[in-house]
């Protein structure tokens, strides 16, 4: 890479298994989006024909927490359709996701939504939601939980820090205008891939309307944590300069702002956008244990699940990886050390908002807390 240029891509949850171990966050938010799901899936206009049920599962990376949500889409299908119309699911996520724990978890998990389901089909695609995916209206439900507020791109490097919101200036602008034009293209290529009457589901980490995500304290202990690693010459300086997570989430009125004109976008309406805060089972636990070892070490894992692999991507690797692994054992080791002395619950907010094709619906626009409206 050459010197002063940003990353091109940014990385997948952490494999083997690790990011389903650990990411209670993502868990907790799309549980409160669950009832809008089971709604979205009773409004689907289907025929009566007898081909497929179409549904995508977008940015699905290792599968475990998709599981609640296609049960929960399947079972109300069948409510609808009977036993006997296929459903296809589709897992897709980009082809350096892994897909091998996700196969797993379809296979074995006790959870699995094919566990007692007749002529239901999982399948997987490996590319990116923001290249075309499917044929023009093909499916009838698509669902995305906390995938789509990674760029499709990084548009700068980050003096200071490696996530754009916790900075300010023209590095800021350049991240929000590239979450814009993601959103827009985004919504644009599912409203074409949507059959007419079908639903889109978009769970997001989100901004409230302060602007604050909630995750703030854990992403400046991390940066805390990377700056002292590069002065004591774990990485290299460069080498932390180049550091840069594509993760930018949206306030509400960023989110809508493409529906500003009679309420649609490519033909695409909001039927529900809902904001809500999702509690820290974590802190729960500490609060009746005690236990801040606990606590910490559950926090440092769930940072590592999601955001190490991208921070990894700008550490001068060897060929077998042996540097990268190092750099995440000895990030999350010191990020655990750090928050067992500054404990704090970490209470997230998480957007969610149903979208139809070419239906009249009217948006309704609310705010929760905790899931309870």
């Amino acid at each position: 890479m050459a010197k002063g240029a940003p990353p091109r891509r940014h990385g997948v949850m952490e494999e083997n298994g690790f990011y389903n171990r650990h990411s209670r966050i993502p868990a907790g938010g799309l549980a409160l989006a669950l009832p809008h799901l089971q709604d979205a899936v009773r409004s689907i206009e289907i025929d009566c024909g007898d081909h497929p049920v179409v549904i995508a599962d977008l940015g699905s990376s290792q599968g475990k927490n998709s599981l609640a949500p296609m049960s929960i889409a399947i079972a109300t299908l069948r409510q609808r359709l009977g036993v006997n119309r296929p459903i296809f699911v589709y897992h897709v996520d980009q082809p350096a996701n892994d897909f091998n724990t996700l196969f797993e978890v379809l296979a074995t998990d006790p959870d699995r939504y094919t566990l007692e389901a007749a002529n239901v089909f999982p399948c997987a695609i490996g590319r990116s939601f923001y290249e075309s995916v499917f044929p023009p209206r093909y499916v009838h439900l698509a669902w995305c939980s906390y995938a789509a507020m990674w760029l499709s791109r990084i548009p700068s490097l980050i003096p200071g820090h490696f996530i754009a919101h916790r900075c300010a200036g023209s590095e800021r602008a350049k991240f929000d205008l590239q979450a814009a034009e993601d959103w827009k293209s985004f919504l644009s290529l599912r409203a074409r891939e949507l059959r007419t009457g079908g639903r889109l589901v978009v769970v997001l980490a989100a901004l409230n309307d302060n602007g604050a995500s909630g995750l703030e304290s854990l992403f400046d202990h991390a940066n805390a944590v990377l700056a002292n690693m590069a002065s004591e010459g774990s990485i290299s300086l460069e080498e932390r300069r180049q550091m840069v997570v594509g993760v930018h989430p949206m306030r509400r009125c960023g989110l809508l702002s493409p529906f500003q004109t009679e309420g649609l976008f490519e033909g695409l309406r909001v039927e529900s956008c809902d904001l809500a805060s999702v509690a820290d089972g974590a802190w729960a636990e500490y609060e009746r244990d005690g236990d801040a070892e606990a606590l910490a070490t559950k926090n440092a894992l769930f940072f590592r699940s999601v955001f190490v692999p991208s921070l990894a991507l700008s550490v001068a690797d060897t060929q077998n990886g042996e540097r990268r692994r190092d750099f995440a054992d000895k990030f999350s080791d010191a990020l655990k050390k750090r928050l067992v002395h500054q404990l704090a619950p970490l209470q997230s907010f998480v957007q969610t908002l149903v979208l139809s094709k070419n239906t009249s619906a009217p948006m309704r626009t609310t705010e929760t807390r905790n899931g309870i409206r």
